[in-house]
């Protein structure tokens, strides 16, 4: 399992399904790659299969984190709130 962070209407900490390891089928990796051409028999590109080990789109949320509020800062304003400019 791998924890995650998400933004979607709240921020969230799920956790996530993770492939075996030790699976005879995918050596851990979550699927297998299966490369295809075109008619020609040129490259053109890779499908990936899913393995059975695991599940790539089920989660489960954790916990909902609080939204961090920014404070208002003015666009205008100097850096540390003072200028060394005479004034005009």
């Amino acid at each position: 399992m791998a924890r995650l962070r998400l933004e979607w209407i709240r921020p969230l900490l799920v956790l996530t399904d993770t492939p075996r390891p030790d699976c005879q089928t995918c050596h851990g990796k979550g699927g297998i790659a299966c490369d295809y051409g075109d008619e020609t028999g040129e490259y053109a590109g890779t499908d990936w299969e899913d393995c059975d080990c695991w599940n790539p789109h089920q989660w489960w949320t954790l916990l909902r984190l609080p939204e961090r509020r920014r404070p208002y800062r003015d666009p205008w304003a100097t850096p540390g709130g003072y200028s060394d400019e005479p004034p005009f």
